[in-house]
């Protein structure tokens, strides 16, 4: 049986044509869930709907961009992950990315092991760090 740590819910957002069906077969062999969303209304619907921990989304996404994307995540109570994908990715996207609060950019054509490690760390990053005490009981670190 899986514990809350290894659930891991993702919402690819927009149109990924030949990379789709690798991705539906990394979630699969996981035992991971993926939603989609073809656009902004859907995607905004899930996020309400759904506990998901990770947003996968192209760069180039026609009418809403990663950036109003990654706005939108933050104002959230508990705010995704945002890994974004691109065909031209490169160090000042890369930077950009990461410098406005976004996780990640996976470059494309997507490689399986390269988004199961991405997308895996993006979910360990969803919630507060917590450790067990000896009696097995959660409690979050001091800061101190």
């Amino acid at each position: 049986m899986k514990n809350r740590e290894d659930f891991l819910c993702a919402l690819l957002l927009g149109e990924f044509d030949e990379s789709r069906l690798l991705i539906h077969e990394i979630f699969q062999d996981a035992g991971w869930t993926l939603l989609e969303a073809p656009g902004r209304k859907e995607a905004l619907q899930r996020l309400e709907r759904d506990a998901v921990h990770v947003v996968i989304t192209r760069s180039e996404f026609s009418g809403w961009n990663w950036k109003k994307l990654l706005h939108n995540l933050r104002r959230r109570k508990r705010p995704p992950q945002l890994i974004v994908t691109s065909r031209t990715a490169d160090e000042h996207l890369w930077s950009e990315v990461l410098n406005c609060g976004g996780y990640d950019v996976l470059p494309e054509p997507l490689r399986r092991d390269e988004v199961e490690r991405v997308v895996a760390a993006a979910r360990r990053h969803c919630e507060p760090y917590q450790v067990r005490t000896p009696r097995g009981r959660v409690r979050q670190p001091s800061i101190a």
